[in-house]
């Protein structure tokens, strides 16, 4: 396969650092050609420790479209004088060799993408946002091996892009690699473990692995048949709702989990819901099976 991402300019070539003797060069000359960005940063400044790296990524990911130039100001403070930089972090963009646009202190990542985006005159999604949504449409496909391709392409560019880290761990799990998706979950940044793509995709490991060796069909048939014996035994539904899981079987799982609530919804602890908020994780919140039970679930809670 080709690769996806690539053939910009060199990533050494997007993202410098600059003084007082090439500042002119480096920014007002430069962004005669194309848009940069100037980053007025510290060592000492926590903030822009958290701020520099999202910058760095959401810079690299525009493929050439704009420039990141760093300033230290500890070491450049003529160029932070004539900018007149009172706090830092601070961000100036600059076009034909006047600052048009800017912030300053840390802010959300979704609005340094939009910052950027604005900056490049970009209309459209950026080529890594793009290869995701390929990767993703082959994943629903049920083009695994394909999909992973691609994610470990953007990951080669944005090794902590968390759509492309949870759609990786995501197609691992599918093919049943979990102890590999588990030493890649295991070695995300701590920073990033919340990101709904990387929870859901914790979620859904936390599931494989925990129904790994219980929904062959002998299991599922002795479940089965304990339950037509008593069908208020909560335990062995719980466990044929997670051994259905295990074999793929969703829909029948979330069944099994919502019976158990319609009819002991505090049985061991609320176990069967706080499994099914689980199943709601793995799938994510726009999966129509997510939708649709959790309407059921909402009905039985609050009747």
């Amino acid at each position: 396969m080709e690769p996806i991402i690539g053939g910009g300019a060199e990533t050494a070539d997007l993202v410098k650092d600059t003084d007082i003797e090439h500042f002119v060069a480096d920014v007002i000359e430069a962004s005669k050609e194309i848009p940069v960005i100037v980053d007025f940063w510290a060592p000492w400044c926590g903030p822009c420790k958290e701020l520099g790296p999202q910058i760095e990524r959401a810079v690299t990911a525009r493929s050439g479209k704009v420039k990141l130039i760093k300033v230290n100001v500890d070491e450049n403070q003529e160029i932070a004088a004539q900018f007149q930089i009172q706090s830092i972090p601070a961000v100036y963009a600059f076009k034909e060799g006047k600052p048009v646009d800017g912030f300053v202190g840390a802010i959300p990542e979704s609005q340094i993408q939009a910052f950027i985006d604005r900056v490049a005159g970009e209309a459209g999604p950026s080529p890594i946002d793009t290869a995701i949504e390929q990767a993703t449409t082959l994943m629903e496909a049920g083009d695994h091996t394909q999909a992973s391709t691609v994610f470990e392409q953007v990951l080669a560019h944005d090794p902590t892009n968390a759509k492309a880290i949870g759609g990786a761990i995501r197609c691992q799990i599918t093919t049943g690699d979990l102890t590999g998706a588990r030493a890649r979950l295991d070695s995300v940044d701590p920073n990033l473990i919340d990101q709904a793509s990387i929870a859901g995709a914790k979620a859904a490991l936390e599931l494989a692995e925990e129904t790994v060796n219980a929904h062959d069909s002998e299991n599922l048939m002795t479940l089965r048949n304990k339950l037509d014996k008593d069908a208020n035994n909560h335990q062995v539904r719980y466990d044929l709702a997670c051994a259905l899981w295990g074999n793929r079987e969703r829909a029948l799982a979330v069944d099994e989990l919502l019976e158990i609530i319609g009819r002991n919804r505090m049985w061991n602890d609320e176990a069967a819901r706080k499994q099914l908020v689980k199943y709601f994780d793995a799938m994510g919140p726009t999966d129509p099976l997510t939708v649709e039970a959790r309407g059921r679930l909402s009905s039985l809670l609050f009747s």
